[in-house]
């Protein structure tokens, strides 16, 4: 019998902490990091390290699930950083963080990165039906293609950088999406129509916001499935990498970045709760 392949899944947050579940629950060799070592042995998941460049060491593929620039900076070019471990692995790019990220990865790795980040959130993994976005050379692709295929579909949608910003156009039309739903909830419910019925006609168009419908009727907005603060986040990220106006999106972005004031630890659907 073959060895089982070796992945180390930097970042163990809700996300990737799903993603390492799912991988060794595959038939992986996991190894985890997380910036909180708690967090990483609650998972109770594969081995536990202490830094990304001993998670990094003895893997294969190396996936990183992180909360954006900053924390992808710190994890591959920080003391103990994956990249002090760099000796022909593969390094998965999978955090909303924007090209610019992936690129400063492959000034020093080459062809050896990939930026793969996803459409979707716990459920889907845990399910491995994540949409996975994935820019890069083809070889590298292809070697990657395992593993991402125990997580969900991934689509190879062009050279480094491209998976990135197209998840950037995907979570620049959730906002806008969650955040039109939002008032139109409230201005049908107003105008003396059953909140459910504005809802069901809204959930036609848009059958994601089921997955959200305590948030819209009930003010309910946990689990969290995706922070509301990293909604802004990621707008910001967006319209940093638009060149051609986005008038829609730039509103979207005040509205969530007003609702992240009071709500930002909530799910996205908490800018239903805005005034």
């Amino acid at each position: 019998m073959l060895p089982a392949m070796r992945v180390a899944v930097l970042g163990t947050g809700k996300m990737g902490g799903a993603m390492a579940r799912r991988l060794s629950a595959s038939g992986l060799e996991v190894a985890v990091w997380n910036r909180t070592r708690a967090r990483a042995e609650a998972l109770g998941v594969g081995i536990v390290h202490d830094t990304p460049a001993a998670a990094a060491a003895e893997a294969e593929i190396v996936i990183s699930m992180l909360t954006g620039p900053p924390a992808v900076q710190a994890a591959y070019f920080g003391a103990g950083g994956a990249l002090e471990a760099a000796a022909g692995q593969l390094f998965v790019e999978m955090s909303t963080a924007g090209p610019e990220a992936v690129t400063s990865l492959a000034a020093r790795l080459g062809s050896n990165v990939i930026d793969a980040p996803v459409m979707g959130s716990v459920p889907a993994v845990d399910a491995g039906q994540l949409a996975i976005l994935v820019g890069g050379d083809a070889e590298a692709v292809a070697r990657a293609r395992p593993v991402l295929e125990k997580l969900g579909e991934p689509r190879h949608v062009g050279p480094l950088g491209s998976g990135a910003r197209l998840k950037l156009v995907a979570n620049s039309m959730l906002a806008g999406i969650s955040a039109l739903a939002a008032e139109l909830q409230r201005a049908g419910t107003a105008a003396g129509l059953p909140p459910e019925d504005v809802f069901w006609v809204l959930q036609r168009f848009a059958p994601y916001l089921n997955a959200r419908k305590r948030g819209y009727l009930e003010d309910v907005h946990e689990p969290v499935m995706f922070a509301l603060r990293d909604i802004v986040k990621d707008l910001d990220l967006a319209l940093g990498m638009f060149s051609q106006p986005v008038p829609a999106t730039e509103l979207a972005r005040a509205l969530f970045a007003e609702a992240a004031k009071t709500h930002g630890g909530l799910d996205l659907s908490a800018i239903a709760s805005r005034g």
